[in-house]
């Protein structure tokens, strides 16, 4: 008589046995927060001394204050997402998910950015459906790219297929974090792991990873890098078998036992508005709208500018002033919506107007009435930006 086959891989994971992040531990993170922080703030205000005591800054000295800053946002916005993920008030969804296409979907998203850096990303990925966390999944996905590109020194090679009995979805990351070309380099520069692979961007990666129950493991050798990522709730596809069920209830981790939706409080933590108006209190009312939501944010005045910020990575949704409504609207949209069908573009006008999502509309933009933007607009991305997750 044989066995039913099981719906969801082996219970018992490897990362069953990793413990959760003790205090002395988020006290290291805390720490390397504040370095990451302070550093670049410290470079940009010494540029800012040097451009008050002579009056001049040159076109490369405006670009490294501007990266300095950048740079401090960068991790001012990662803590956020660490300290969520160090709450506990997370209550994470356990749905069905096609593993496949959401990470398909973050490379379509991220592949402006690639091109721009002029690395190339090889795929190989089977189609492997899990049951995890949607979103948690999608902020795990983008802080890995985040982190790749910003160390990889060619290409990147993400791989994803289901290991042996018990199976389980393995996807992995590989990039070389030194050049090849190196010369006659002392053996130990080859041997040793930049300082950059352990930013903050990875210690997102790995409490993120295990807070959705994944194991992230690191090898770095040969100035080669790479991470697997282990999910063990895979959904396999047999004759009688029952599909979305649950996994076992973990007593130790209740906050993956709930089946209900997500009750995560910042749930597009990570995610990316572009805000596009010519009037600066505009930018301001939707800034101040969305600012509880752990989105990051950035704002132009023009499409013109929003062109031009697109050219070397696109946001996760646009929300832009309807007087913008011009041919270079339809050239940015048309060709944002030739990568990214379902990219999310929320129209902001003044007046009376009824809220209306992309799904009713003919034109397929949300709408939302200016003085409806504190009480709705939250709404109206969680929907909007959720679309792509």
């Amino acid at each position: 008589m044989s066995r039913p086959p099981p719906t969801v891989a082996a219970p018992v994971a490897a990362n069953d046995m990793v413990p959760r992040p003790s205090e002395s531990q988020w006290g290291d993170i805390v720490q390397q927060l504040g370095a990451e922080i302070a550093g670049p703030l410290s470079a940009a205000l010494e540029r800012i001394h040097a451009l008050m005591s002579t009056g001049q800054i040159d076109r490369q000295g405006l670009r490294a204050l501007r990266d300095a800053v950048a740079q401090a946002r960068e991790a001012g916005m990662v803590s956020q997402q660490l300290a969520r993920l160090a709450s506990g008030r997370l209550r994470l969804s356990h749905e069905r998910v096609h593993l496949t296409q959401v990470l398909r979907g973050v490379l379509t998203q991220r592949s402006r950015e690639t091109q721009s850096r002029g690395i190339q990303v090889r795929q190989l990925l089977q189609p492997i459906e899990v049951m995890t966390d949607v979103s948690l999944l999608f902020s795990l996905l983008n802080a890995v790219m985040d982190w790749a590109l910003a160390n990889t020194h060619s290409s990147l090679e993400m791989r994803l297929d289901l290991t042996p009995w018990p199976a389980k979805a393995r996807l992995m990351c590989r990039f070389a974090h030194r050049s090849l070309d190196l010369g006659s380099a002392p053996s130990i520069a080859i041997n040793e792991p930049p300082e950059s692979l352990n930013s903050l961007n990875w210690r997102l990666i790995e409490q993120t990873a295990l807070t959705l129950g994944a194991l992230p493991l690191r090898e770095d050798e040969a100035g080669i890098t790479m991470l697997t990522l282990e999910f063990p709730q895979v959904v396999v596809e047999e004759p009688g078998t029952q599909q979305g069920a649950l996994p076992p209830a973990r007593p130790d981790r209740p906050e993956l036992n709930d089946p209900t939706p997500s009750h995560n409080s910042k749930p597009l933590a990570g995610c990316h508005l572009l805000i596009v108006s010519p009037r600066r209190e505009v930018r301001q009312e939707i800034q101040n709208a969305v600012r509880h939501m752990g989105l990051i944010v950035d704002a132009v005045s023009s499409m013109h500018e929003a062109m031009q910020f697109c050219e070397e990575g696109l946001p996760h949704g646009i929300a832009f002033e309807q007087s913008l409504r011009d041919a270079d609207f339809d050239r940015l949209r048309a060709d944002i919506s030739g990568e990214v069908p379902n990219f999310s573009f929320i129209e902001v006008m003044d007046g009376d107007q009824q809220t209306q999502l992309s799904t009713a509309t003919t034109e397929h933009i949300a709408r939302i009435s200016r003085q409806n933007l504190q009480d709705a607009l939250p709404s109206v991305l969680l929907f909007e930006l959720s679309k792509a997750l």
